[in-house]
């Protein structure tokens, strides 16, 4: 495949800074930020010069790493919500389809209502109970229904070494609490910014030969926990290092979600079904404690 340039949006966020690594051996990229550079923008909330950017660049691939991913503050903002979710990647999408590139965008299990208990699948109905879940949907469709050449990754549950994460939180609790209640009745996959940058590089490269390979895809880690249990797991794979500072932790009780009010609602089933990527792509996605305990080796 002849390398034509990528232009990665979003650089430094937790999948943007795996994709910065990922897809260098791809061909030459433009990673840009908010701040943008060299006169190109990079910032959702200026859809405008980013479709500019596009055009200026006639880059082959987009990679659209950036978003409005703050689900609680996304209640109160939605507006600013649609903009970085909707509108941006609608205009990406218009400028895709105009210069004949392709579109890689990042989308959520929350475009679903998080009832029952099998793993979602990408022809399933949606029904997003909150802001952030419906802009992310009008993103999807905007993306569709430009004609553009797309990849549409739905993932969840996204952590990264670098950063702030549910794992490092825990940490910091259970080296200051004896006793902690964490939610049990929301299950998933926790999946590293890693994983998802490895596997969008193989994705991507197989839709350059193949551009039938295109569409929506799941993308998340092997298996499905909760974050009570995932919190078991950190501190079990944290005892096993004997890492400083040491846990005082002692009980750690499971809880149902309305412990914890929260502005936006959280879905309870945030399973995603992946055999039809791992079919097409011919990937195995490796358990989600793998991932986890790579993580935890590096940030302790």
């Amino acid at each position: 495949m002849a390398a034509g340039v990528t232009l990665l949006l979003g650089k430094n966020g937790q999948v943007g800074w795996e994709l910065q690594r990922a897809l260098a051996p791809l061909g030459p990229l433009v990673a840009l930020d908010r701040h943008g550079q060299d006169g190109l923008g990079g910032d959702l909330n200026d859809p405008a010069a980013l479709a500019a950017t596009v055009r200026a660049l006639r880059p082959a691939v987009i990679v659209n790493a950036a978003a409005h991913t703050a689900v609680d503050k996304a209640e109160s903002e939605p507006e600013l919500a649609q903009r970085l979710n909707a509108e941006a990647p609608a205009a990406l999408a218009q400028a895709a389809a105009e210069v004949g590139a392709w579109l890689v965008h990042y989308s959520t299990d929350y475009v679903f209502d998080g009832t029952g208990e099998r793993p979602w699948r990408e022809d399933d109905a949606t029904g997003p109970l909150g802001v952030y879940g419906a802009t992310k949907l009008a993103g999807e469709q905007a993306i569709r229904a430009s004609g553009c050449r797309h990849l549409i990754l739905r993932t969840s549950w996204v952590y990264a070494a670098r950063g702030g994460n549910f794992a490092r939180t825990m940490l910091r609790l259970g080296a200051e609490r004896e006793r902690l209640s964490v939610v049990n009745d929301q299950w998933g996959a926790p999946t590293g910014a890693e994983l998802i940058a490895d596997v969008t590089a193989h994705a991507l490269r197989q839709c350059l030969a193949r551009p039938q390979d295109g569409g929506t895809y799941h993308l998340a880690a092997g298996g499905f926990t909760t974050w009570f249990a995932y919190a078991n797991h950190v501190f079990a794979q944290y005892r096993l290092a004997q890492a400083a500072p040491e846990l005082i932790v002692k009980d750690v009780q499971p809880v149902a979600s309305d412990a914890f009010p929260t502005p936006a609602r959280r879905p309870h089933n945030s399973r995603l079904d992946t055999t039809r990527l791992q079919q097409v792509f011919g990937l195995t996605l490796p358990p989600w404690q793998q991932g986890v305990d790579r993580m935890l080796k590096e940030i302790v």
